[in-house]
């Protein structure tokens, strides 16, 4: 029975064999090659992925930042396929270019960089890169930069967006305003590890040294403590250094000055009422306390009952003190509300 059975089994495939329609085996080796190249393109793909990763890997374990000609910015940063993020600092660090500004941004980045290599968290998901405008000026063409320093991110999906560019103007660029702008776009957060710097502590004993020596020389004689003169002066110096933005000068670190490399000009005041530099910060010093002498002589020369001459003296002088610095003064708050581009390239 089942010997029959068989011979018919096989007639019965031999006729839905023939009633299938010639133009189907065209199609299905179509969509078996087409099942064959995508699979070996996704493979390639993959292949390639892991050799960028790889190459990253290797960058980042001899260096925490690796620079970036133009062929190495297409091909790891613009280039898929990429899983990673990338922080690239678009910088100026030749000598010619006289960038005070960058090299002082590229200490905080590094410091930035190394805390996240020397991290437990430290994996192949964020990477930091650098190019140099004069390594890669093409690159600078390429995305219409035209100033330095410029911290951006590449995310790994995407193009980057405004907020991918590091606001530097109004944040400053210390290591810890870019660990908190990078978690915000990265997710990862940095814990940053800065160097020792033990300068602060050694200031600060040799001004307890010579505070305590003093006392102790007048250790008979103290009444100087209780001049109040002396105090004053003391209260006005802090006040002078507070309102000049010496503070803002020791968290931001701002340059003394800047010298624009096309006509040499430098400037020592800060267009742009977000920033200032160190030098400006000194002028508005002098400034405050010319026009507080002034106002010391004027009130001298009312509550004084000296001769009249020299007292009308005294009062022209605190009075000259006064409208000239104070006119000087006012024209430089309002030259900051111009802006000042960080411009350094054509």
């Amino acid at each position: 029975m089942s010997a029959r059975a068989a011979p018919s089994r096989r007639r019965q495939a031999g006729r839905r064999l023939r009633y299938l329609p010639t133009g189907s085996f065209p199609f299905l080796l179509l969509l078996l090659l087409l099942c064959i190249q995508l699979g070996g393109g996704q493979k390639k793909k993959e292949n390639l992925l892991a050799e960028k990763v790889e190459q990253l890997m290797e960058w980042s374990s001899r260096r925490s930042i690796f620079r970036m000609n133009g062929d190495k910015f297409r091909k790891f940063v613009k280039a898929p396929p990429r899983n990673y993020s990338m922080i690239v600092m678009f910088t100026a660090l030749q000598p010619q270019r006289q960038c005070s500004v960058c090299r002082q941004a590229n200490e905080e980045y590094q410091i930035l960089a190394n805390s996240w290599r020397y991290s437990s968290a430290f994996c192949n998901k964020l990477f930091f890169g650098m190019v140099d405008y004069d390594e890669g000026t093409d690159v600078f063409q390429q995305l219409n930069m035209n100033s330095a320093p410029t911290f951006m991110h590449f995310p790994s999906k995407g193009r980057p967006k405004r907020a991918d560019t590091f606001d530097l103007q109004r944040i400053g660029f210390a290591a810890e305003q870019l660990a908190k702008w990078v978690a915000d776009r990265t997710d990862v957060h940095i814990r940053v590890f800065r160097p020792p710097n033990y300068s602060g502590t050694i200031a600060l004993a040799l001004l307890v040294s010579l505070v305590g020596g003093l006392l102790y020389l007048r250790r008979n004689n103290l009444e100087f403590i209780y001049n109040k003169t002396g105090w004053a002066m003391v209260s006005l110096c802090i006040v002078f250094a507070m309102t000049s933005g010496q503070m803002w000068n020791h968290i931001r670190g701002p340059p003394y000055a800047h010298k624009n490399p096309h006509n040499g000009q430098v400037s020592y005041i800060h267009g742009s009422s977000q920033a200032q530099f160190v030098a400006e910060s000194h002028i508005i010093l002098v400034l405050n306390a010319a026009i507080t002498m002034g106002m010391v002589l004027l009130n001298e020369a009312a509550t004084s009952k000296g001769d009249v001459g020299k007292r009308r003296i005294i009062c022209l002088v605190g009075l000259g003190l006064v409208v000239f610095f104070f006119s000087f003064l006012l024209s430089i708050f309002r030259s900051k509300y111009h802006g000042y581009p960080y411009s350094f390239f054509n």
